[in-house]
């Protein structure tokens, strides 16, 4: 996949890990790159710095209708970065109620599924096309702590590969972004070293160049697919340990 020439969006664009997408797509040589954010201000700043190649796009993924005016108005994507992201703090019991649970997975999953479909027959009509999701090293190891986030990345990397066999015909690849701790306000609670967007940003561009199934972004996503690999029965009591306040180790 060549970014040089190409167009992008990126849902959940206007700061963390989104942000340094777009930074990264101008870097690269996108031709524009379009800012999904829920209030298009937010991303004003991206938009002055791109110098008429950045548009800021009203976009909530868990909202249908403002899905199809983006695809009503981003007709010219050949790249779809599913970024946008919620992590609710709540473990699956100790939550009040299901709303947090159904949340995340309205948006972390459901959300890049309704995305997807809406932009393949867009990404169709380039000759080379691609996806790429933001996913977490706590879809490759579940983490009680995280309570809903967790099963929904571990639903987002599952759909990431059924979407991978489904658009293979048209030539769009489906790129699994692991991801492990960053410097990012959903991961201000994690304590430890963090990597930076930037870092996630450039893994996620050389990534989509290579048309990779699936990439660990980072030195914690690493370490995570390591240690599940050598001895998955000790992570997942490790994991379990961390409800009684040790560090978690996983969470973009």
């Amino acid at each position: 996949m060549n970014i040089e020439g190409s167009v992008a969006l990126v849902t959940g664009g206007n700061r963390g890990i989104g942000e340094a997408f777009v930074r990264a797509f101008l870097a690269a040589g996108a031709t524009r790159v379009y800012v999904g954010t829920r209030d298009v201000a937010n991303a004003r700043h991206l938009v002055d710095e791109g110098q008429g190649r950045v548009v800021a796009v009203e976009l909530d993924v868990s909202k249908p209708e403002q899905i199809e005016a983006a695809a009503a108005q981003c007709q010219d994507v050949s790249i779809l970065v599913n970024n946008a992201g919620q992590f609710s703090m709540q473990t699956l019991l100790k939550a009040p109620d299901l709303s947090a649970a159904r949340s995340e997975m309205e948006i972390n999953y459901f959300g890049p599924l309704a995305m997807c479909r809406a932009f393949a027959p867009i990404l169709a009509r380039h000759a080379e096309s691609a996806i790429a999701n933001v996913l977490s090293a706590g879809g490759i190891v579940a983490v009680p702590g995280m309570g809903g986030y967790s099963p929904s990345k571990f639903a987002g990397r599952a759909m990431s590969t059924c979407l991978r066999a489904e658009l293979a015909a048209q030539n769009t690849s489906v790129t699994a972004l692991i991801v492990g701790s960053v410097d990012t306000r959903m991961a201000s609670h994690v304590e430890g070293a963090k990597e930076t967007p930037e870092t996630i940003a450039l893994a996620g561009i050389k990534a989509i160049r290579c048309g990779a199934d699936e990439v660990d972004t980072d030195y914690m996503a690493v370490e995570v697919r390591a240690n599940q690999a050598r001895d998955p029965k000790g992570y997942e009591m490790q994991m379990r340990r961390s409800l009684s306040g040790e560090r978690v180790t996983t969470g973009r």
